[in-house]
C-alpha cells in the first residue's frame, strides 16, 4: 500500500490541538483543505480517527494506538533528512522558535542576541511564552523548536539537557535605614517582602526552600515580572528575593543593593528541552551548543 506522507502532519496536529479550526491554522491550511485531508487518512486507515465533541473533536482508540508510531516515523525521517544538510551560520538564514520564562529573557537572551549578530547575522529568533505546561509551548508537536527554563515533568518525546544552575539573593534600598553590608535572619522576617510569582506549580518553589529552612517572609504585594521589582525596592522599605543573575544586573542600579540571604537558600536548575525530531539537525545543533556556551559564560562570571 501506498501512504500519502503529507498527511503525516496533519495527523499530529489534529492529535495535538483536537480542534480542526486550531490544526488548520497550526499548519497554514484552510478548514476545507484540512477536512480534506482528514478524510484522505481516514480513507487510508480504515477509521473515523477523530469524533466530533461539544468543544472540539476526539481521537478514537485506534488513533491513540497508531500517534505513537507516527511520531516516531516523522522523527526518523526527519534524522535522515536533516542530518545530510550543511549549516553554516555565517550565511544560513532561519529563525528558532524558543519558549522561554521571564529569568531566561533577562539573564539569558541579550547575550544569545549578541552572539547571533556576531556569528549568524542572518538567523533571528521568536520568543514564546513558557509557564509551566509544555503542550502550551508547542515543543511537544515540534512546532516551537525548544523550550528555556525549569522542565517539570517532560514526555518521553522530549530531549533535556541541564544548561545550569543559579541561586538566590536579596535585593534591598541602598540607603536601607535597617540594613547595611549583611542581612540577618531576623531583618529577614521582620521586612516586608515583594515576590515574584512564577505561573503554575513553579510559584511554589521559593516558598518551599523557605519551609524547609523555617524562614518567615511577610510579603506587601507580588508581582508577575522581575522587572516589576527594581521600582518598587527603590521606593520602599521592601526587600526581594531574586537569582543571583538577575541580582547582578539589579546591582548596576545605584539605587538598590544586593545582599547575601540569611541562611543557604540552595540553587535551581535551567534546562533545555526539544523534540526528539531536532536531535540531529545541524542548525538545531549548532544553536544548543550556543545556548550552552553563553549559560556557562554567565555562570562563571556570577560565580
Amino acid at each position: 500500500m501506498r501512504y500519502d506522507l503529507n498527511l503525516l502532519p496533519v495527523f499530529i496536529a489534529l492529535m495535538d490541538e483536537r480542534s480542526v479550526t486550531r490544526a488548520a491554522l497550526r499548519l497554514g491550511m484552510t478548514q476545507p483543505a484540512l477536512s480534506n485531508a482528514l478524510n484522505r487518512l481516514r480513507e487510508t486507515l480504515k477509521d473515523p480517527l477523530f469524533i466530533r465533541e461539544r468543544y472540539g473533536i476526539k481521537p478514537t482508540q485506534f488513533a491513540q494506538e497508531i500517534a505513537p508510531v507516527i511520531v516516531e516515523t516523522l522523527a526518523r525521517l526527519d534524522d535522515v533528512l536533516v542530518g545530510r544538510q550543511h549549516f553554516d551560520p555565517a550565511t544560513a538564514t532561519r529563525q528558532f522558535t524558543v519558549a522561554a520564562n521571564s529569568y531566561v529573557e533577562i539573564v539569558l537572551l541579550p547575550s544569545i542576541i549578541a552572539k547571533l549578530g556576531q556569528r549568524a547575522p542572518a538567523v533571528t529568533l521568536s520568543m514564546t511564552p513558557f509557564g509551566n505546561d509544555l503542550a502550551e509551548t508547542g515543543v511537544v508537536s515540534g512546532t516551537t523548536d525548544m523550550v528555556l527554563g525549569r522542565i517539570i515533568e517532560p514526555p518521553d518525546n522530549l530531549i533535556i539537557q541541564h544548561l545550569m544552575d543559579d541561586g538566590l539573593a536579596c535585593v534591598v534600598r541602598a540607603d536601607h535605614p535597617q540594613i547595611g553590608d549583611s542581612l540577618s535572619r531576623a531583618q529577614y522576617e521582620q521586612l516586608k517582602h515583594v515576590n515574584v510569582v512564577p505561573p503554575g506549580r513553579l510559584r511554589a518553589g521559593l516558598f518551599q526552600v523557605l519551609e524547609r529552612q523555617g524562614l518567615r517572609r511577610e510579603l506587601a504585594i507580588s508581582v508577575t515580572h522581575f522587572l516589576a521589582v527594581p521600582e518598587i525596592i527603590a521606593v520602599t522599605d521592601y526587600c526581594a528575593t531574586l537569582p543571583r543573575l538577575i541580582c547582578n544586573q539589579v546591582a548596576k542600579d545605584s539605587r538598590l543593593k544586593v545582599v547575601q540571604a540569611p541562611v543557604d537558600l540552595g540553587t535551581f536548575p535551567v534546562d533545555i528541552a526539544w523534540h526528539v525530531r531536532y536531535r540531529n539537525d545541524p542548525a538545531h545543533q549548532w544553536f544548543r551548543q550556543l545556548l550552552v556556551e553563553t549559560a556557562a559564560e554567565l555562570s562563571l562570571a556570577g560565580a
